[in-house]
């Protein structure tokens, strides 16, 4: 009997903490530009996959909620008018709780409230200038319709160990014109500085 308490206090002590940590909180918000927006809901039950469902608020009658899952942690959401046509898009931000704690950014667009559209954020490990240095630990804001994202630099010591540089790099995206109507984050510029 008395080993079952001490496992049951070491459960409630260690491993639920730890179980806690790999979940998010749960997201439930609307959130509008005027008299249109979107309803987000989120549980964040699991750091590996989650799903979410969106209602779209203000919209035309034929504009349905939708759903998806995706890979990690919803942390935020905001909504602006990133391509500037005067309608809502919505931005959610995600941990994705890999190896490198990165972040990313998942856009929708409205389309003149009639539809959306999704806005694709290019993977950074895939731009040979911007991944030199890129180990993770994102951060987002929007200023003025502008996704400002930034991040630690990081170089190999002499024994090839990633180490801090102390500088950060800050990377400032719009929204253009993808392929056959899609619309993309593209960095408009992005620099480094020394970390204050």
């Amino acid at each position: 009997m008395r080993l079952i308490v001490v496992r049951s206090i070491i459960f409630v002590l260690v491993l639920l903490p730890m179980s806690l940590l790999a979940q998010g909180r749960r997201i439930d918000t609307t959130m509008k530009v005027g008299k249109a927006g979107y309803r987000i809901n989120c549980l964040n039950k699991s750091g590996d996959k989650n799903a979410i469902s969106i209602n779209p608020v203000g919209f035309e009658n034929e504009v349905r909620d939708f759903s998806f899952d995706f890979k990690g942690v919803l942390t935020g959401t905001e909504v602006d008018d990133l391509n500037k046509d005067g309608f809502p898009d919505l931005l959610l931000y995600v941990n994705t709780k890999d190896s490198l704690n990165k972040s990313t950014v998942i856009g929708i667009s409205s389309q003149e409230n009639k539809s959306v559209v999704p806005i694709v954020l290019p993977d950074i490990l895939d731009d040979p200038r911007l991944r030199d240095g890129y180990r993770g630990s994102d951060q987002y804001m929007l200023l003025e319709g502008i996704l400002m994202r930034t991040y630690p630099l990081f170089e190999k010591d002499a024994n090839g160990v990633q180490q801090p540089t102390g500088k950060m790099r800050r990377l400032m995206y719009r929204v253009a014109q993808g392929e056959q109507g899609s619309l993309k984050f593209v960095v408009a510029r992005f620099y480094d500085f020394q970390k204050k």
